[in-house]
């Protein structure tokens, strides 16, 4: 699902497509009319404003999906936004990411104009090499079995975090972090009442960072930070194109210090 509105320019008689809400995920077919349902309640119920345009596809696999096990979840000690920019700086130089590509990441994730997808950033030179800058990267075609997604409730339950937004956050970015090439990435929502980010990564898991922007802002954006050498082509197909299913699940550690996460490796 994708929702979209119009917004118009400031001292100008133009307007542009904003993304409003966007969705997707692995189903079976008899639950598909219950989940569109929700999908369009989501759509005209978000807080970035109201749509003009709500697209809803669906599509038959004609492959099985590649199975996978979750990243292990973890919520950062952070007060303010200040802190949560060290702690981003901290675990994605830890992971490997340069300062060089942490600049270009910064100034995706708090410009203005919000990516429709995310941007590919290797981790080394800094160099953005998504093919069109302003659609991005969407990674694509994942979901969760049932009986993994109750044992995903029940561990974010454990932790006081289950809802909606970050199961399908956790699963996304697992799928992410299965993609041999991709280093880590970092998630900054542009949905102005939600101000929780994550950095993930096979090394680290799934990192929640509170705080990381004030409420009201309307920014946010993703990046993948890939390995410089990577095929790009590749990169893109598992990411759009492969089917990834999450079907085991890792414990929620709950709230830990920095320290705890960046001398604890995942793997």
């Amino acid at each position: 699902m994708r929702a979209s509105g119009r917004v118009r320019v400031k001292d100008s008689n133009e307007s542009l497509e904003m993304h409003i809400s966007g969705a997707e995920g692995i189903y079976e077919r008899e639950s598909i009319p219950e989940v569109i349902e929700e999908y369009i309640k989501r759509a005209i119920l978000h807080p970035r404003g109201k749509p003009d345009r709500i697209e809803i596809a669906i599509e038959r696999l004609g492959t099985r999906p590649k199975t996978i096990r979750s990243l292990p979840i973890k919520t950062v000690v952070c007060g303010s936004a200040r802190t949560a920019r060290d702690h981003i700086s901290r675990i994605l130089v830890k992971a490997g990411v340069s300062p060089a590509a942490l600049d270009g990441a910064q100034k995706v994730v708090y410009a203005e104009r919000t990516m429709r997808g995310a941007s590919l950033i290797c981790s080394r030179s800094g160099r953005r090499v998504e093919p069109d800058r302003e659609r991005g990267i969407r990674a694509s075609r994942l979901g969760i079995g049932r009986m993994a997604a109750g044992m995903l409730s029940r561990e974010l339950e454990g932790g006081g975090i289950d809802s909606g937004t970050v199961r399908e956050a956790v699963v996304l970015a697992s799928k992410v972090a299965s993609c041999k090439y991709v280093i880590a990435e970092l998630c900054v929502s542009d949905d102005p009442d939600y101000t929780t980010g994550y950095v993930a990564s096979r090394k680290f898991g799934y990192v929640r960072i509170p705080h990381i922007k004030k409420k009201g802002d309307r920014r946010g954006g993703r990046v993948f930070f890939i390995k410089d050498d990577a095929d790009l082509k590749d990169i893109i197909s598992y990411l759009e194109e492969t089917p990834v299913l999450v079907d085991k699940v890792s414990e929620c550690l709950g709230v830990v210090a920095l320290d705890e996460v960046i001398d604890n490796r995942h793997i």
